[in-house]
């Protein structure tokens, strides 16, 4: 597992039929999926495809969420790549349909899906939409994740840009199955999400150890009515959920006040998801400023996010009397980064820095502990 890459692709493989940078290749995209993909690392006998197919995979946990979104028979997946959706799926399917358009990819993944044991996925080394185009199978659900690459191999978010483009083969889906789950790029405005896609019954931000990691889409084509937005931020002794709609959001409102004994920042998933006045409206928190969206509170209450004692506040100026700390910064002119150069404030520690903004529009620095 330690082995120098270089070494080992230089030396000679102890094995006949293995050249060394195959085995440089097993060893890279093995260290990868410890953390990542801990069945597929400590199952015997998997073979890994290219080290970028693990790193765009999605993690374990993030594909048992989207499994608990499915039930019923049928379901096809329509961008397969390493599997691990699909794999996650075949525990809640009868049956699974995967599909791949890289034969070698999809080779090695059959191969992992026997060593795993997932017997009820039929692999199909083709492209997702020519399956549809060509299948007569009834399906109950349809999941795609369309690649966030484009030919020069840049990032992309928007679906328009993404293969295959969803407003492209949208109806095609929904002909095609009852439900439709859509994962998209994290980046991708919910809004905008919303006015290119139809359908939608609920919308799933999901974090993971509060980092935005997947947005997801259930589509429903009965459905016509207000989409429902679930929050998840998955952490390693619980998982905090928010529910809400963009009405509920709209029609909310903040009551805003000077810092008081505790300080709330909401999770990433609820930040990403927007429910900036409901969160404060639904906790009976105080909002700092319109938009700080940081909460504060007399009294200590549980809270879908971080919580802090504030320890003293300051009105920030070129003196601070700080020498470590870990900074944030909320609706602040000055980047984290930036501010700790400036100030010469080293990183970690257990004292908290929120850079923010007051009721009254003034700069102002909370020193603050975790609670």
């Amino acid at each position: 597992m330690n082995a120098d890459i270089l070494s080992v692709i230089l030396k000679k493989s102890p094995f006949p039929n293995v050249s060394s940078r195959e085995l440089a290749q097993q060893i890279t995209a093995r260290k990868k999926s410890e953390k990542k993909l801990s069945s597929w690392f400590n199952t015997p006998a998997i073979y890994y495809p290219d080290p970028i197919s693990v790193e765009q995979s999605s993690s374990e946990i993030t594909a048992a969420y989207k499994a608990r979104l499915v039930n019923g028979n049928t379901l096809a997946d329509l961008t397969g790549g390493m599997g691990v959706d699909s794999y996650y799926f075949s525990r809640k399917m009868n049956r699974v349909s995967y599909c791949e358009i890289n034969p070698d990819l999809a080779e090695i993944t059959a191969h992992n899906f026997k060593v795993l044991g997932a017997d009820n996925i039929e692999v199909y080394p083709q492209s997702g939409i020519r399956f549809l185009e060509e299948s007569k199978m009834e399906l109950n659900w349809i999941y795609l994740d369309p690649a966030r690459r484009d030919k020069q191999k840049k990032r992309v978010f928007r679906l328009q840009d993404c293969e295959p483009d969803l407003s492209k083969h949208l109806p095609l889906l929904l002909e095609q199955a009852e439900k439709v789950l859509l994962k998209t790029a994290p980046l991708l405005d919910i809004q905008e999400g919303l006015r290119l896609i139809s359908h939608v019954r609920q919308i799933h931000v999901v974090s993971v150890r509060n980092e935005v990691k997947e947005l997801l889409w259930v589509l429903d084509k009965r459905w016509e009515k207000e989409a429902e937005i679930v929050t998840a931020n998955i952490k390693k002794e619980e998982e905090q959920v928010f529910t809400f709609f963009a009405s509920q959001e709209k029609e909310a409102s903040s009551q805003f006040s000077h810092p008081l004994k505790f300080l709330y920042e909401p999770n990433a998933a609820i930040l990403k998801a927007g429910a900036f006045k409901l969160i404060g409206e639904h906790y009976g928190l105080l909002k700092l400023h319109p938009n700080s969206h940081l909460y504060t509170s007399s009294d200590l209450i549980q809270f879908p996010g971080r919580r802090f004692r504030i320890e003293s506040v300051h009105h920030y100026s070129k003196k601070l009397p700080f020498k470590k700390a870990n900074i944030a910064t909320r609706n602040f002119p000055i980047k984290a980064n930036e501010l700790s150069k400036k100030h010469r404030i080293a990183s970690g520690g257990v004292d908290y820095l929120f850079f923010t903004t007051d009721p009254e529009g003034k700069r102002i620095v909370l020193a603050c502990k975790k609670t």
